[in-house]
C-alpha cells in the first residue's frame, strides 16, 4: 500500500493539482459557480410552479387545489417567464464570465475584457432573418446549446484581449482631467477594435460554408457527443467513479471535475428544465439520465462518498473512540452534503479500508436511481434542480416535485449505503486491534 501511495503522489496527484489550477480551465470552473445562484433561482421557481400549480404537485395534492381551481395548471404561465431572463440566456453569462475571470488573472480590465467577450459571441452568433416584415434572430444558442461556443470566446477573448491591453503602442492616453471611466474607456479602445473585428472576419469566412455559423459546427461535432454522454447512465458513472478515486488520494474531486461535469451535464440539465418549465410534465423529460437526476438525487447524501451512510454505520458498529468522535462532529455539516471533517479526520483519504465502499456506494445508488426512474419509471426523474445543500431525502422527494415514494426510495438509497459501509466499519475495528497488538 506504501508504494501504491508513493506512486499517487508522484504521477496522479501532480497531475491533477495542475489540471486543477490550470486558468482556463479554473476560469470555467469558477463562471459556473458564479451562475449558479441563477440557474438555481430558475429551478425554484419551476419547483414552486410544479408543487403549487401542477394537478400531481405536492402542495396542491394535500390542499386540494385542483377542486377548489379547475384551470389551476393555466397559472403555470405566471412564473414560466422566469427561465428567459435565466436558463435560457445561460451562454451569454457564460461568455462575460470566463473572459472575466481570465482578465482578472493577468490583472488586467476585467469588465471590458467580458463585455468584449460578449460583443464575440454575439458576432459570431447566426445572422438574423427576415420573417415578414420584422428581423428575427433565433435564440436556440442563447441558451445550454451555446454554452461550448461561449466558453471557447471566453477562452479565447480573456487570453490575448489582456494581452494587447498592455502593450503600450496599443493604449489611447488621456489627459489627467479626464473622468476616469472615459480615460480607462479609450485606453482599451484599439485592442477592442482589434478583436471585434478578427471576430467579424471569423463570422464572414465560416458562412461561406457554414450558414449557420460556428455554433453549428461546434454543437454538431463537439457539444451533441459531449450532450450524449451526459444523458447516459454510463457517463455519470464513469464521472463518479473518476471524482471519488481523486478524493480518495487526497484531491478535491469535485472541484477538479467541476469544469467538465459543467460541460458535459449542463446541457441536459437545462433543456430539461426548460421542458418542465413548459410542460410542467416530469414523466417525459427529453434526458432522463444526468449528473443531477442520478447522482445528486440519489448518491450524495452526505457527500461524496454517500458518507451519511458512513456516519451512521460508524454510530451502529465502530469501536473506535476517534471515528465515533469524528462522526459526532461530522453529523451535522454531513446532513447538508458536506463531508470534508470526514474526509480528512478519519481519514478516508489514502485510507485502504474505507476507500472501497466510499468509491462503491455511489455507483450502487446511481444504478438503483437509474432503475426506479427510467428504466421500471416507479418515479418521475427528479429533474427539478435542488440546492446541493438540501438534507439526503428530500432531493429526491423535492426535485420530483413533492413524490412521496421518491422519498421513500431516498431513504431505502441511504439505508443501502449504511449496509454497504457497515463490513468496512467492521473491518477497521478489527484492523484497528491489531495496530493495538503489534504496538
Amino acid at each position: 500500500m506504501n508504494n501504491f501511495n508513493a506512486f499517487m503522489e508522484r504521477t496522479l496527484v501532480p497531475a491533477a493539482t495542475k489540471l486543477n489550477n490550470q486558468r482556463h480551465v479554473a476560469a470555467i470552473r469558477d463562471s459556473f459557480m458564479f451562475i449558479f445562484p441563477l440557474t438555481m433561482a430558475s429551478s425554484i421557481v419551476i419547483l414552486l410552479n410544479n408543487l403549487i400549480f401542477s394537478k400531481e404537485g405536492f402542495v396542491a395534492r394535500i390542499l386540494f387545489l385542483p377542486k377548489f381551481f379547475p384551470n389551476l395548471e393555466s397559472a403555470q404561465q405566471v412564473l414560466a417567464a422566469a427561465a428567459n431572463g435565466t436558463i435560457n440566456i445561460m451562454s451569454i453569462f457564460i461568455a462575460f464570465l470566463v473572459a472575466s475571470l481570465l482578465a482578472k488573472h493577468f490583472k488586467a480590465d476585467d469588465m471590458l475584457a467580458g463585455l468584449t467577450s460578449i460583443a464575440c459571441f454575439i458576432i459570431l452568433y447566426p445572422t438574423p432573418f427576415t420573417a415578414g416584415d420584422k428581423s428575427v434572430m433565433e435564440t436556440t444558442y442563447l441558451g445550454a446549446q451555446g454554452l461550448f461556443v461561449a466558453m471557447l470566446i471566453g477562452c479565447i477573448v480573456g487570453e490575448f484581449l489582456p494581452k494587447l491591453f498592455k502593450n503600450k503602442r496599443l493604449q489611447i492616453t488621456m489627459p489627467d482631467m479626464v473622468p476616469p471611466a472615459v480615460s480607462r474607456s479609450f485606453s482599451g479602445l484599439i485592442p477592442i477594435v482589434f478583436m471585434i473585428m478578427m471576430a467579424s472576419i471569423l463570422s464572414y469566412v465560416i458562412s461561406l460554408f457554414a450558414p449557420n455559423g460556428i455554433n453549428e459546427i461546434i454543437y454538431t461535432t463537439i457539444q451533441t457527443p459531449l450532450r450524449n454522454i451526459g444523458g447516459n447512465i454510463f457517463g455519470v458513472l464513469i464521472i463518479a467513479f473518476t471524482q471519488n478515486i481523486l478524493w480518495a488520494i487526497g484531491i478535491h474531486g469535485p472541484n477538479t471535475l467541476n469544469a467538465v461535469r459543467s460541460a458535459i451535464f449542463t446541457e441536459p440539465d437545462l433543456a430539461n428544465l426548460s421542458h418542465i418549465n413548459q410542460t410542467g410534465n416530469l414523466s417525459d423529460i427529453p434526458y432522463p439520465a444526468t449528473w443531477t437526476m442520478l447522482n445528486d438525487a440519489f448518491a450524495n447524501m452526505g457527500g461524496s462518498g454517500m458518507t451519511l451512510g458512513l456516519i451512521i454505520a460508524i454510530f451502529i458498529a465502530s469501536r473506535r473512540p476517534e471515528y465515533k468522535e469524528i462522526a459526532k462532529l461530522s453529523l451535522v455539516p454531513g446532513l447538508f452534503n458536506i463531508n470534508e471533517p470526514l474526509i480528512f479526520g478519519l481519514p478516508i483519504v489514502l485510507n485502504p479500508i474505507l476507500v472501497v465502499p466510499f468509491v462503491l456506494t455511489p455507483m450502487v445508488n446511481i444504478v438503483i436511481g437509474y432503475l426506479v426512474t427510467a428504466v421500471f419509471h416507479i418515479i418521475p426523474s427528479p429533474a427539478i434542480g435542488v440546492p446541493w445543500t438540501t438534507p439526503g431525502p428530500l432531493i429526491p422527494f423535492l426535485g420530483t416535485g413533492g413524490n412521496f415514494l421518491a422519498l421513500i426510495i431516498g431513504f431505502l438509497c441511504l439505508a443501502i449505503s449504511v449496509v454497504i459501509y457497515l463490513p468496512f466499519v467492521i473491518a477497521a475495528n478489527k484492523a484497528a486491534e491489531k495496530e493495538m497488538i503489534h504496538a
